[in-house]
């Protein structure tokens, strides 16, 4: 546990650092941080944090860096001070209905959440919607083409809307649609995709033997089944490159592995607590590709309708923003 002296000058240095990119000396948190104390005990200071394994000194003559460590203890202190019981204010608020206002689905808030978070952070958002295979559909909707062609809308409970397109045998009347369409909805609203699979009783099944109406569920579920696997948004790639953390390949390619690889991001962003913001920071990361980053993440939604937001970026990463931004997040998708 640190003093607060001593947790002071790390945040000092750990601001220092994350805005200059260069290590930090003694004279420098004397001269611009306004610390009260002696340069003689700054550097004191700065050997026992070193000694503890808070930060580290690059080469003899340079200044210090934090470690792993030492970002711990700064967002730790961070979500157990400042950051603790913060609420979005007014201008936060008027971001948040904004971005609401001009997103007419969910998919596009998702992706106008993402974009902004990017921009704010300086970083590579992600943003991983509520799993379709969990979700009660709200309504369906079929839509002719052409005399032949279908095109089946789905919208769950959350506001996702899924579609696919269905080649029919023969021509579908505008009657026979409509009288599928109400069907549907009915044996089908409110239910999710294991209720849909398991839980159809025998005069259900005997309406669906129909060929069209058949067909047009079949079409429903497979909706379902490719909305769940649609991949994670992810948005800032080319800001993160720009970081120079990763501005050498061998820093940036195990990076984009795990970016690149659904199954792995979906173990990353597991074992989120629920209305608690995660930060893992280098080494704490389950995966060594992630080594070099920090990921800061929460869950949005609800019950089955929950999603996760997250950032990816450099562990020299301005920690109370990227909070701040992900607890924004959360507001605009729903949480609060």
């Amino acid at each position: 546990m640190l003093t607060d002296r001593r947790q002071r000058v790390l945040a000092a240095l750990i601001e220092e650092y994350v805005s200059h990119i260069l290590p930090v000396g003694s004279r420098t948190l004397v001269e611009h941080y306004g610390l009260g104390v002696s340069p003689a005990t700054v550097r004191n200071e700065l050997s026992a944090l070193e000694e503890q394994g808070y930060i580290t000194q690059p080469h003899t003559s340079a200044g210090r860096v934090p470690t792993d460590a030492g970002y711990r203890s700064f967002v730790d202190d961070l979500l157990a001070g400042e950051l603790a019981e913060e609420k979005l204010d007014e201008e936060k608020l008027d971001a948040v209905e904004d971005l609401r206002r001009r997103a007419t689905e969910l998919d596009e808030l998702e992706a106008r959440t993402a974009e902004a978070l990017s921009q704010l952070t300086h970083c590579l958002s992600i943003v991983l919607p509520p799993s379709t295979l969990s979700l009660d559909i709200r309504q369906i909707t079929f839509v002719s083409l052409s005399p032949c062609r279908v095109l089946a809308v789905v919208i769950t409970e959350d506001g996702q809307v899924l579609n696919r397109q269905l080649e029919c045998a023969e021509e579908v009347s505008a009657d026979k649609l409509a009288r599928a369409q109400s069907l549907l909805n009915r044996l089908f609203a409110g239910k999710d995709w294991a209720d849909l699979r398991g839980s159809i009783d025998a005069r259900d099944a005997a309406e669906l033997a129909d060929p069209l109406v058949g067909s047009l569920a079949r079409e429903v579920l497979a909706c379902l089944q490719e909305g769940d696997g649609a991949h994670a948004r992810r948005l800032g790639l080319s800001t993160l490159m720009r970081q120079p953390e990763f501005a050498q390949a061998e820093a940036l390619v195990p990076v984009l592995e795990v970016l690149e690889d659904d199954t792995v991001l979906l173990q990353i962003l597991q074992g989120l607590e629920r209305d608690k913001t995660t930060v893992r920071i280098g080494h704490e990361n389950a995966t060594s590709q992630l080594a070099g980053a920090s990921v800061v993440a929460a869950r949005f939604g609800r019950g089955a309708a929950e999603g996760v937001v997250a950032i990816i970026g450099p562990t020299r990463m301005d920690y109370a923003q990227v909070i701040r931004a992900v607890h924004t997040a959360r507001a605009v998708l729903g949480d609060e």
